[in-house]
């Protein structure tokens, strides 16, 4: 019997900069973007706390389009993905790694955009610049 994994992030919170739209050697599209999420509680002398978590999300093909055409900085959205680690080699050849959410469904919250719709990336399976983190020159960030 096979075992089974899975690998779902769900988010709601707003953007915290415009996506930046961008396409890969194969011409495949990109979109890159921070999303922030935010926490509160009361801490032991009653204070209210916050806490801000910046998450970095990456859409793929026709959702890269539609969220570098829609989505703008301070905009809230609800949005499914995976988590992935990858690491690539910078400039100077210094090892770098990053953590990001792979987005595959979002649902636009607020009245900008298309006024709340939903918009899921139903491709076939992801493309091999997408499974392997693509080359350091196809990195579109």
């Amino acid at each position: 019997m096979a075992s089974r994994s899975v690998n779902k992030t769900i988010l709601i919170g707003n953007l915290g900069k415009d996506p930046e739209l961008r396409y890969t050697s194969s011409g495949v599209a990109v979109a890159t973007f921070s999303l922030a999420t935010n926490e509160s509680w009361k801490d032991p002398e009653g204070n209210l706390q916050e806490r801000t978590q910046w998450h970095n999300i990456v859409a793929w093909r026709k959702l890269a389009e539609i969220c570098g055409e829609y989505l703008k900085k301070g905009g809230k959205v609800y949005m499914e993905g995976r988590l992935q680690y990858r690491n690539y080699d910078d400039k100077n050849g210094v090892k770098r790694y990053v953590t990001e959410i792979v987005m595959d469904e979002m649902v636009m919250l607020d009245s900008r955009g298309s006024g709340g719709g939903s918009v899921s990336d139903s491709s076939a399976p992801p493309a091999q610049e997408e499974q392997t983190g693509g080359k350091a020159d196809d990195l579109p960030f």
